[in-house]
């Protein structure tokens, strides 16, 4: 039986704690996890794991078993990467990369789909999810993020600005009429984001600064649940240019409020470390700031 799946098998289900998780995301049957961590066991001549009905545990030898095998596996990932351009001057290998649900929609599928028809050798498995992860522990590439403030302990390379912008439908704005002044917004059904400006929108024009408490009777965590929430009239959403612009453009959604200046944040792409970035990752980089160059939403 394969080691290196079995450590990739056993290393799956030791962080997720379930062997069904583990089997979902290795493409492969329970059955077939079961019988890769029995190997590891048989292997090792030891318990790695205590198995309830309920739960999955590590034990000692498991617990020291874990952190070999996680270093082996980047130790593998490393040599997959560091080797991925070949005499023939092809990318390959696979590559590991994050952003939220939102951006994804809007923009990386539509890159990652265009960037792989460049380099068909290479494959890309992408994590949309608005959580922060940890990059090493996940084995992620490049985390694509919209931030004011990038986390100091990765290295950042921005890739355009990310402005928003207020939204309606029109049906929404002729029933409810379509606020002048900041101000009008305190009256209005407003749709925010849970974890950004979920009471308070900070809107600015010339020397003049509002601060505007805003009712949301309906608030999310992920930027496209607001823009459908806007599309069939829920009210006045807070929302990422790069994602909304294409409905306005159509006329779903309405801009409002447009003379004033809403708060803007940088798009970068994140990673561990410049010491071991793969030709492949260089390479999206720099296609990612060509491509972003000029913020062509």
């Amino acid at each position: 039986m394969d080691r290196f799946i079995a450590m990739r098998a056993f290393v799956e289900v030791a962080t997720s704690g379930s062997f069904s998780a583990t089997a979902d995301k290795l493409n492969m049957s329970r059955g077939m996890v079961t019988r890769y961590v029995g190997a590891m066991e048989q292997w090792l001549d030891t318990r790695l794991l205590q198995r309830t009905t309920r739960n999955v545990s590590l034990t000692d030898a498991g617990e020291q078993a874990l952190r070999r095998c996680q270093q082996t596996l980047t130790l593998v990932q490393d040599l997959e990467e560091e080797t991925a351009k070949t005499i023939d001057d092809e990318l390959r290998g696979q590559l590991r990369l994050t952003c939220s649900v939102s951006f994804a929609y809007a923009q990386m599928s539509a890159a990652i789909v265009d960037f792989l028809a460049k380099h068909p050798r290479l494959k890309i498995d992408l994590d949309a999810s608005e959580g922060a992860l940890n990059l090493v522990e996940k084995r992620i590439d490049l985390a694509i993020r919209v931030s004011a403030e990038p986390d100091p302990m990765l290295i950042g390379r921005p890739l355009a600005r990310c402005d928003s912008v207020l939204v309606a439908s029109s049906g929404y704005l002729a029933k409810h009429g379509v606020p002048q002044h900041p101000s009008d917004l305190s009256r209005h059904q407003c749709l925010s984001y849970a974890n950004f400006g979920k009471s308070i929108w900070q809107l600015k024009q010339g020397e003049e600064e509002v601060n505007v408490a805003v009712t949301s009777a309906f608030s999310a965590n992920e930027a496209t649940t607001l823009m459908r929430a806007a599309i069939v009239g829920g009210g006045i959403a807070l929302q990422p240019a790069p994602l909304v612009n294409p409905y306005v453009k159509s006329g779903e959604l309405q801009a409002v409020l447009t003379d004033w200046e809403l708060p803007s944040m940088m798009i970068y792409a994140l990673y561990p470390s410049r010491k071991h970035l793969s030709t492949a990752v260089r390479a999206l980089l720099d296609y990612l700031v060509e491509r972003f160059a000029g913020e062509p939403w």
